[in-house]
């Protein structure tokens, strides 16, 4: 990377296109916010680029795309994406076509974990396993200070992992997938449940006695407000996602966990649970160095921020 050299860096989401322009230390100069026509291909595609013109300048030589889904290795095609209606989508050619800049694209959960790994939480680490817990759960994988992608790209797609044979049904297809326990879609669901079956709940109360109207923040507030049913929720999510932790550990053997995403922001909440979950079932805990598991801290710029940092390491 030559020093001075702007990039800009894309993320993708299922509701929201972000980007921003970044320079070499990873300051954002400029920003941009578009909504995502998740159910339009093309118009995704236009937004994109839309949101990227929003932010250029003269300096910038590269831009980073993430985006939610298996984006293939060296071609930054998306071949298949579960919340967007992408198939199949160039999303590097369309960059380079309607922008006329190199560009490069991965998962946005790679991205985030390039992100955390340069200037976030793992900085200063060389192994490193972020684990992105939203709606769903994602991952990235840093090894030897390089991101680990797989033989087409499609590497640590960690929420698919079944956990729970004939469980829930996830939006890949199959049942019992970690993020259908362990995520923002456990959270809601046993949310729902025990606004059905507490209506002296705080939860029940905020949602006006409507069980559908529960979501995952509002539970994770009722939980911060003090909220036990709540925090009893979050303590279940938390301890299913501190067992699938221990068992990624045991496969990387990583420095350090970083969790990040939406339902993360409960903190320790969530986290805590998650912690003690993983040293009761994490192998020989008592005979290998500690894996710290730790919040992000580069919050809904994780995304955006690793986008550009990717450009300007790998194509600058």
């Amino acid at each position: 990377m030559s020093p001075g050299l702007q990039a800009i860096g894309i993320d993708v989401g299922g509701t929201k296109t972000a980007a921003v322009r970044i320079d070499d230390t990873g300051t954002v100069l400029a920003r941009e916010t578009l909504p995502t026509p998740a159910g339009d291909m093309a118009a995704t595609l236009d937004t994109m680029v839309g949101a990227a013109r929003a932010v250029l300048s003269p300096q910038v030589r590269a831009i980073g795309i993430g985006a939610a889904g298996l984006v293939e290795a060296g071609t930054g095609r998306l071949t298949f994406a579960p919340n967007l209606a992408w198939r199949n989508a160039s999303l590097v050619g369309h960059m380079w076509e309607n922008v006329g800049l190199p560009a490069v694209a991965d998962n946005d959960n790679n991205v985030a974990a390039w992100g955390e790994f340069r200037l976030g939480a793992g900085r200063g680490r060389t192994d490193l396993l972020f684990v992105g817990v939203g709606t769903g759960i994602g991952g990235g994988i840093i090894i030897g200070g390089r991101l680990f992608r797989g033989s087409h790209g499609f590497a640590a797609e960690i929420g698919h992992i079944i956990v729970e044979p004939g469980g829930p049904l996830c939006g890949c297809g199959n049942h019992g997938c970690w993020e259908q326990v362990a995520s923002g879609h456990a959270v809601t669901r046993a949310g729902r449940e025990a606004a059905r079956q507490h209506p002296q709940s705080m939860i029940a109360r905020r949602c006006g006695g409507d069980p559908a109207k529960v979501t995952g923040p509002l539970v994770s507030e009722c939980a911060g407000a003090g909220d036990p049913v709540a925090r009893g929720i979050l303590a279940e999510v938390g301890r299913r996602l501190g067992e699938g932790i221990a068992g990624l550990v045991n496969v990387l053997d990583p420095q350090v966990v970083v969790v990040g995403g939406g339902a993360a922001a409960a903190g320790d909440l969530l986290l805590e649970p998650a912690r003690q979950a993983f040293h009761g079932a994490v192998e020989a805990a008592a005979h290998r160095p500690a894996v710290p598991i730790v919040a992000a801290t580069l919050g809904g710029d994780a995304g955006s921020i690793g986008a550009g940092l990717l450009a300007l390491d790998e194509l600058t």
